[in-house]
C-alpha cells in the first residue's frame, strides 16, 4: 500500500491532486505551492497577460455559502489560467430543490468538469466530494473553499504567503492569531500552515469563551489577554466575530469585545516596530479592529487579496498537473 494513502489529498506518486486541508500536508508540497505562486505574482497583479495552464479545463465553482471574496479570487485565478470557469448558483440549482451534494456533482462531472471548487457550511463536505470522485471520476480536483469550522486551506496559505513576502523567513518569528478562534477555519489553517513552515511561536488570543480546546497539542501558546498576546509579535492576524455560528451568549456585546480585544494602535506598540497587521476579511470596524489600523501602514490587509489570486492559481495548476488518483 502507498506510503500516501492515508491522506486523501495526495495519489499514489505523493502530488497534490485535491487540497481540502492543510494538516497532514508535508512541508514540501506546503513550500512548493508558495514558490509556485511567486510565478504568478505578476499574471495576479495584471502586469502580464494570462497564461495558457488550464486551457480547455473546466472549473465549477460550488459555494453552497455567500463568500464574494473567495469565489472571486477563485474565479480571477482560474480565467487567468485560461480555464472556463462555471459559477453554480446554488440558491437556484436542483439544490435548492433537494437534489443530494453527491447526486449534483455526478451532474456536474458529466458536464466534462475538470475541478470543483467547494465552500460548504458541513464540515467535510469537500471530503466527501472528493472521495466520491476519487471512485467515479478520478480525474477530477476538489478544492476546498471553506467547509464549517473546519479549514480554509488557500487562506492559510495565502496567509503564509504574506507573511513570507514581509518577513521573508519563518524561523524567528512570533505569530500573534486574535479572536474568535473556537468557530474560525481559517485560524486552524493557519495554526497548520505556520507551525508546519516552522514558526516557533503561534499564539492563539480570545476570551475563554472563544478559544477551544487542544490548542497547545497543536502547538500553540494561548492567551487570553491581548495585551500579552501582541506583545513583541512580528504578525498579528485579526479574525472576525463569527457571529453566524455562535450559540448561546458567547460575549456580553460588541462594545465590551473591542474594549478587550479590539486592536487599536495602542494595542498595536505593543507588538515589533516592523509588525505587519493581517485579517482574512470581512472586516467588523470597530469591534475586531479599529479603522485607523486598517488603513495604517502596518496593514497589509489588501495585499493578502492579491496575493489570494496567485495563490489561487498556484493550487489550480498545481492540481491539474497531478497524475489521476489511483
Amino acid at each position: 500500500m502507498s506510503s500516501h494513502s492515508a491522506n486523501p489529498q495526495l495519489n499514489s506518486k505523493g502530488e497534490l491532486h485535491h487540497l481540502l486541508s492543510i494538516d497532514g500536508l508535508p512541508r514540501g508540497v506546503i513550500e512548493r505551492i508558495l514558490s509556485t505562486a511567486d510565478s504568478f505574482i505578476n499574471v495576479a497583479e495584471r502586469e502580464v497577460k494570462n497564461v495558457p495552464l488550464l486551457r480547455g479545463k473546466s472549473v465549477f465553482n460550488l459555494f453552497f455559502e455567500n463568500s464574494t471574496r473567495t469565489r472571486t479570487t477563485f474565479e480571477i485565478a482560474a480565467r487567468r489560467l485560461s480555464a472556463d470557469v462555471f459559477n453554480l448558483d446554488i440558491v437556484r440549482s436542483s439544490a435548492a430543490k433537494g437534489e443530494s451534494l453527491l447526486d449534483t456533482i455526478n451532474n456536474l462531472t458529466a458536464m466534462q468538469a475538470d475541478a470543483f471548487v467547494v465552500r460548504h457550511a458541513t464540515s467535510g463536505a469537500p471530503y466527501l466530494i472528493a472521495r466520491h470522485t476519487s471512485r467515479h471520476a478520478p480525474h477530477i480536483h476538489v478544492i476546498n473553499a471553506g467547509d464549517g469550522q473546519h479549514a480554509h486551506p488557500t487562506q492559510g496559505l495565502l496567509d503564509a504567503y504574506t507573511i513570507r513576502h514581509y518577513k521573508k523567513d519563518f524561523s524567528n518569528l512570533t505569530v500573534a492569531i486574535v479572536g474568535d478562534i473556537l468557530h474560525s477555519r481559517v485560524a486552524r489553517s493557519d495554526i497548520h500552515a505556520l507551525t508546519t513552515l516552522g514558526v516557533p511561536e503561534v499564539r492563539a488570543v480570545g476570551p475563554l469563551t472563544l478559544l477551544p480546546t487542544g490548542l497547545e497539542q497543536m502547538g500553540v501558546r494561548v492567551c487570553t489577554k491581548l495585551d500579552d498576546g501582541v506583545r513583541g509579535a512580528d504578525v498579528i492576524i485579526m479574525l472576525r466575530l463569527q457571529s453566524e455560528r455562535m450559540r448561546g451568549t458567547l460575549l456580553p456585546s460588541a462594545a465590551e469585545y473591542f474594549a478587550n480585544y479590539g486592536l487599536t494602535a495602542k494595542r498595536l506598540a505593543l507588538a515589533k516596530p516592523d509588525a505587519i497587521v493581517m485579517h482574512p476579511g470581512p472586516m467588523n470596524r470597530g469591534v475586531e479592529i479599529d479603522s485607523h489600523v486598517a488603513d495604517g501602514t502596518a496593514s497589509v490587509i489588501l495585499t493578502q487579496v492579491t496575493f489570494g489570486i496567485a495563490v489561487r492559481m498556484a493550487v489550480l495548476s498545481i492540481v491539474s498537473s497531478s497524475a489521476s488518483m489511483q
